[in-house]
């Protein structure tokens, strides 16, 4: 029977991806686990892998852009024909600015009706500077348009007027049409701050215990355990304590979970990105230490996996250069904390000032799910566990 190769959700919120090189060519015997095809979305790049062995059949061509979930092509047994409401041959694509095809490197323009190879970055600039793709000359890899290529072919054309600033500003420097990773923050953003009620509460945090325990505990273990690391271990446990703080909210139904899946958010060059740790709840917090690190270590060069990016039930957000900061929930989750620095402050103890490090949190909750006692309760929790750290780190 044959088994589909389809477009993977290579994070919450992806739509689509591009199928930016095939490693096999129709007819080719495949093992399960062997690389067939990589795929590239706004976020990641993604070595997708064959889940049978088989012989190969695709069904769209290098270059294309798929939704999610979208059939990529087969994986047919011996002798076995592909599904019979798909053509026997790779389909040739329709005509059509959303259209694409194995390129060839050549700065020939297209003609009329073939597909454009290009990135979905690519095809976005040009509908917003009303650039006709199949004109622009490709420059990047394997012959497809990119970003620079629809910008310089603009700035030559003149082929949209440039924005202007409102009245009394003075003229820009410069202007980059908001794009790629950092639009699609922008719209989930938007959305998150408009389809939930939203509301932050703060709580300052004595970490001295904490910082000098993970020090010590580092210098003995295989790796640096850092302060988010603890938190994440903290969270974990706090969330035992308050489950309805690890819930998602899905078409008004609040969904609850045992298992615990921390996202952390990672900083990139042109915006963030969310690894999930999963199963935190069984976890040592060197087990977390050396997962998280493998994490970000793997956002940073794009090489997340897709179950590495979905799943997540709860979110920390660490911001270590302000005091602290109010972050936007990553729906459906109800629930995210924002960490800010650590830094050492006269405090009141026992009817003395004495110095200690403070570092200052918040978490964000959506009201409609989380009243202020619920969100007490669970900052109340991690507060105890941070400044009596004994019981995260045995």
């Amino acid at each position: 029977m044959a088994t589909s190769i389809v477009m993977p959700r290579l994070g919450d919120f992806m739509t689509e991806g591009t199928v930016t090189r095939w490693t096999k060519v129709k007819g080719d015997h495949v093992d399960q686990g062997e690389v067939l095809a990589e795929i590239e979305s706004e976020k990641l790049n993604y070595d997708l892998e064959a889940t049978v062995a088989g012989f190969f059949h695709p069904v769209v061509n290098e270059g294309d852009t798929v939704p999610v979930d979208g059939v990529l092509g087969y994986v047919l047994a011996e002798g076995e024909a592909p599904p019979a409401q798909e053509s026997p041959q790779v389909p040739t694509p329709a005509a059509g600015p959303s259209a694409s095809s194995r390129p060839a490197r050549a700065a020939a323009p297209v003609q009329a009706g073939d597909a454009v190879p290009s990135t979905p970055g690519a095809r976005r600039l040009a509908a917003s500077l009303e650039v006709d793709i199949s004109r622009v000359t490709p420059t990047g890899p394997r012959g497809r348009v990119v970003d620079a290529d629809v910008r310089a072919y603009a700035e030559s054309q003149g082929a949209a007027p440039a924005p202007q600033a409102p009245p009394g500003m003075p003229q820009p420097s410069k202007t980059v049409p908001l794009g790629g990773m950092r639009r699609t923050i922008a719209t989930h953003m938007k959305n998150s701050l408009s389809g939930t009620a939203q509301l932050s509460y703060f709580l300052e945090v004595d970490v001295t215990d904490a910082q000098a325990l993970r020090r010590e505990k580092s210098r003995g273990s295989e790796g640096t355990i850092t302060m988010a690391q603890v938190l994440v271990k903290a969270c974990a446990e706090s969330l035992k304590r308050n489950p309805v703080i690890n819930t998602l909210l899905v078409d008004g139904n609040v969904l609850y979970f045992d298992e615990i899946n921390i996202g952390v958010a990672v900083a990139l060059d042109d915006g963030l990105i969310v690894p999930v740790l999963r199963n935190v709840e069984n976890k040592s917090l060197l087990e977390i230490s050396q997962g998280v690190h493998e994490l970000t270590e793997k956002a940073r060069v794009g090489r997340l996996s897709a179950t590495e990016v979905t799943g997540g039930t709860f979110t920390i957000s660490v911001l270590g250069s302000v005091d602290g900061f109010t972050p936007i929930l990553n729906r459906p989750q109800n629930a995210l904390l924002g960490v800010g620095r650590s830094v050492q402050k006269p405090v009141v103890r026992g009817g003395e000032i004495v110095v200690r490090e403070m570092m200052t949190i918040s978490l964000t909750g959506d009201h409609q799910v989380i009243d202020g006692a619920l969100a007490a309760s669970f900052l109340r929790r991690l507060q105890q566990l941070i400044e009596r750290p004994s019981q995260l780190f045995s």
